[in-house]
């Protein structure tokens, strides 16, 4: 793409319009490709600022079903769509904002063995999941692709979120997080509960950062950790460094492919 047609200019305008972005951060957007796993807390605020922001390509990975307990929080689905799967749902919202990109769900559960295939289109992954082992499975396909992760949590009041470039700079998820928490020590949304606007907070972080990502905008969030609690509305961002001894991007490095 050489320029931005009028419709684009006209969608567009007050991103345009910032001498930051411009017609040619404009343009990157609209070039890129986004995969978004998850539909739920996370992935709906993201999904649906980066469809208004114009990004061309997003791929929607979910295999749940839209459920009323969801709607707390998950505001890309409303109550009529109970029921029905999730990546479906939060697409179908997804084109309403913005008919001009495409939208691409896939109604399918990441495993070893699809996780290549379902992110190899795209350039950059967005992880809204609630499972430590989905985690740590993007974070090694991320790596081994050489995809960037933008990567958040929530639960309760707080929330977390970083972005993983490993295979260039900075540690990965693993460095930080290797060993898998013990059942039930590590409470889960359907257990312990959530604030809905937390995950609308960490959720829009999220989407500002792929923004960022894409753009080249300011400083992102590679090497850092934001830790947020909304009881106190504190923010901080902590420093991180890669684990010399990551058993992916460590030195001698016993993961070498995906699930293995």
């Amino acid at each position: 793409m050489d320029e931005l047609s009028d419709a684009d200019l006209e969608r567009y305008a007050r991103h345009v319009i910032l001498d930051e972005i411009g017609e040619e951060g404009q343009i990157a957007l609209l070039e890129a490709k986004v995969c978004v796993v998850g539909a739920g807390g996370l992935g709906s605020p993201v999904l649906l600022y980066l469809a208004a922001a114009g990004v061309g390509t997003i791929g929607l990975v979910d295999f749940d079903r839209v459920d009323r307990t969801n709607l707390q929080r998950q505001i890309a689905h409303t109550d009529a769509a109970a029921g029905t799967p999730k990546a479906e749902s939060a697409a179908a919202r997804a084109r309403a904002i913005n008919p001009a990109i495409r939208i691409e769900p896939h109604d399918v559960k990441l495993t070893p063995e699809t996780v290549e295939r379902v992110l190899t289109p795209y350039d950059l992954v967005v992880d809204g999941t609630d499972n430590f082992t989905i985690r740590l499975l993007l974070n090694d396909a991320c790596y081994l692709m050489k995809k960037p992760l933008v990567s958040a949590s929530v639960v309760r009041f707080e929330g977390q979120l970083s972005t993983y470039r490993a295979f260039e700079e900075g540690p990965c998820y693993r460095c930080l997080f290797d060993a898998e928490p013990t059942e039930g020590l590590v409470p889960r949304c359907d257990t312990a509960g959530i604030l809905g606007p937390v995950a609308g907070v960490m959720g829009t972080l999220q989407a500002t950062e792929v923004l960022k990502q894409i753009t080249g905008l300011g400083s992102g969030m590679v090497g850092k950790l934001m830790l947020f609690d909304a009881l106190d509305y504190s923010m901080q961002i902590i420093r991180t460094r890669k684990n010399p001894d990551c058993p992916l991007c460590g030195a001698t490095p016993a993961i070498t492919r995906v699930g293995g």
